[in-house]
C-alpha cells in the first residue's frame, strides 16, 4: 500500500498535581487554546479541549507515526510552562504524572464531544475522582486505587 490512511480518536484526561483546583475560569480558555495548538503542532488534530479547575479533557485524532505518550509529554510540559511563565498563580504549577487515555470510533465522537463540552455542568454532580474511576471502569481498565493519584501527605 502506497500511503498510510488512518482515523484514530483519543480522549485524554489529566489532573493538576494533587487534584488542586488551580485552573482559573479567567485563563482556562487561553490554556485550552494553548493545549489545542500544542496538539496540532504535533500534526495530530484537536477536536475539543475543555476542563474545570482541577483537570482537563482533550479529544483529538492521533497521527499513527506518533506515540500517545510523546503527544502527552509535549502537551503537559509546554502547557505547564505557559501557565508558569504567564504568572497566573503564585506557586509553581504542575500536572499530575500520567494521564487517562481512551479510544473512540467515529460514531462516538458526537457524544464524547458533548460530554467534554459540558464539563462545568457535569462536575456539579460528580468529582473528578468519581469521573475518572467511572471512565476506567467503563473501559474495563484494571487499576489499583492506591496508585491512581498523587496525594498530599
Amino acid at each position: 500500500m502506497g500511503n498510510t490512511y488512518y482515523q484514530m480518536y483519543v480522549q485524554t484526561v489529566f489532573p493538576v498535581k494533587y487534584r488542586k483546583a488551580m485552573i482559573n475560569d479567567l485563563w482556562r480558555p487561553g490554556l485550552q487554546g494553548v493545549i489545542g495548538k500544542i496538539i496540532n503542532d504535533t500534526e495530530c488534530k484537536t477536536i475539543i479541549i475543555n476542563g474545570v479547575e482541577d483537570h482537563i479533557h482533550c479529544l483529538f485524532s492521533l497521527k499513527p507515526s506518533l506515540s500517545l505518550s510523546e503527544v502527552m509529554k509535549e502537551v503537559k510540559a509546554k502547557s505547564s510552562k505557559w501557565i508558569n511563565e504567564s504568572g497566573f498563580i503564585e506557586h509553581r504549577f504542575e500536572w499530575q504524572p500520567g494521564y487517562g487515555a481512551f479510544s473512540y470510533s467515529q460514531s462516538q465522537l458526537g457524544s464524547v464531544h458533548r460530554y467534554i463540552k459540558n464539563q462545568q455542568e457535569h462536575h456539579q454532580q460528580m468529582s473528578f475522582k468519581q469521573e475518572y474511576i467511572k471512565l476506567l471502569d467503563k473501559f474495563q481498565v484494571e487499576y489499583d486505587e492506591r496508585f491512581l493519584f498523587d496525594e498530599l501527605i
